[in-house]
């Protein structure tokens, strides 16, 4: 008996088989896409770009004579209580978390700003 063979398949149908398959992109989505791209572009360009937003950005983050910290937040409260202030204390004048509020006085007591008179009081070094 002979053999039969299947029906040929093109090269062509073959490429177009995987491509589909694996998504493979075709030159015209490639090109779709790089035409989307240039009209965002031409758009962020008219809108003022991101340099202008970034210049915005920074102004108004920079610290100035009046921005103050958290951790001078902190250090002027408990600069007011003449015998110590207490945990409860700072944190209920300046309104931050715990978490914050602790890291903000580990770091205080680090730089040599505070010292802790006891537990949970702080003093101005």
């Amino acid at each position: 008996m002979a053999i039969k063979r299947g029906k040929q398949v093109s090269f062509d149908a073959m490429v177009k088989f995987f491509m589909t398959q694996y998504d493979i992109p075709t030159k015209r989505d490639v090109d779709r896409v790089m035409a989307k791209l240039e009209r965002l572009e031409m758009l962020i360009k008219e809108s003022g770009g991101p340099s202008a937003r970034q210049g915005k950005r920074k102004a108004a983050g920079a610290k100035g004579k009046g921005a103050l910290t958290a951790s001078d937040m902190v250090l002027m409260t408990i600069k007011r209580y003449r015998q110590g202030a207490s945990f409860a204390d700072i944190q209920s004048k300046t309104g931050f978390g715990e978490k914050k509020l602790r890291n903000i006085i580990f770091r205080l007591n680090k730089l040599g700003k505070i010292k802790r008179k006891s537990r949970g009081v702080y003093i101005a070094a």
